[in-house]
């Protein structure tokens, strides 16, 4: 078990609601102009451990998207919940219901909630939801030169991480080249938010088999850092968490939560088949 601060570490209660879908015309990459679902609402269809690619849609959530209504409760909504966290419906019909956190959207500032399938069902917009928000201010204690960022700690020791000669072994499906990163880059903070691996050149994305990223899948983003915001960083990595489908826009795709980040070699990732939080928390 990797050593941390987790006895120090403050939890908070943070809320939003359930948000209502966003759809609206776009631009494409390619020229074309579509009109299909994007952000927000219940996607009772679409849920961690599904494919990332493919949907006939644009930036997809998985599972419940919500969101506070007022800019400066949201803000602390949106940095404090943590990949893992646990979640609790305290209105409508699914009052009392748990579900987890799988993912935060920036641009539209979502905390992104998995539920059971007959939780779905009774959720409705505008049912608020309490997260017990814990994990920022994580420190490995052992690996000061590791930043860990949005994980909650008890995650952390589920991830199948190998410590290996002061160096950190963490299981991820793709790694990914740092010219795919687009929508993200340049962000003063990798605390809230999400860092999109763009989705124009089709060809070299099946070259690199990461058209096959699921939704929920813990990835690498190579010679980048989200030590300072995120940014090219060369011999720095990033341990993320795609959080969002793909996308028709320019400088968009799955996006993906920093999870970790080290700019001197602490973190060596090693690509296994399966590394998702649907298996790792047992999500179904």
């Amino acid at each position: 078990m990797i050593k941390t601060n987790k006895d120090r570490l403050v939890m908070l209660s943070v809320m939003g609601e359930v948000s209502s879908p966003v759809a609206r015309p776009r631009m494409c990459y390619d020229g074309r102009i579509r009109v299909t679902p994007g952000t927000g609402g219940i996607a009772y269809n679409v849920k961690v451990g599904d494919p990332a690619f493919g949907w006939a849609g644009d930036h997809i959530e998985p599972g419940v998207s919500t969101k506070h209504k007022e800019e400066g409760p949201n803000r602390g909504y949106n940095t404090l919940s943590c990949i893992g966290n646990t979640a609790y419906v305290i209105s409508g019909d699914a009052k009392g219901a748990m579900g987890t956190v799988t993912g935060k959207h920036g641009g539209i500032e979502h905390v992104l909630i998995h539920f059971e399938p007959d939780v779905l069902e009774k959720l409705q917009v505008g049912d608020k939801v309490q997260v017990r928000s814990i994990g920022q201010g994580l420190e490995l204690t052992d690996y000061p030169d590791i930043k860990c960022l949005n994980l909650d700690p008890d995650l952390a020791n589920k991830m199948d991480i190998v410590e290996k000669e002061g160096v950190l072994e963490v299981p991820v499906t793709a790694m990914i080249p740092p010219e795919f990163m687009g929508s993200g880059l340049g962000a003063s903070s990798a605390e809230s938010g999400d860092y999109d691996i763009t989705s124009m050149e089709e060809e070299r994305l099946k070259e690199l088999g990461l058209d096959q990223i699921r939704l929920g899948d813990i990835v690498a983003i190579m010679d980048s850092s989200s030590y300072y915001g995120r940014s090219y960083r060369r011999g720095a990595v990033i341990i993320g968490i795609v959080v969002h489908g793909d996308s028709f826009v320019s400088g968009h795709g799955p996006g993906v939560t920093s999870l970790m980040t080290s700019l001197k070699g602490k973190i060596k990732p090693v690509k296994v088949e399966k590394a998702n939080i649907a298996g790792y928390l047992s999500l179904r």
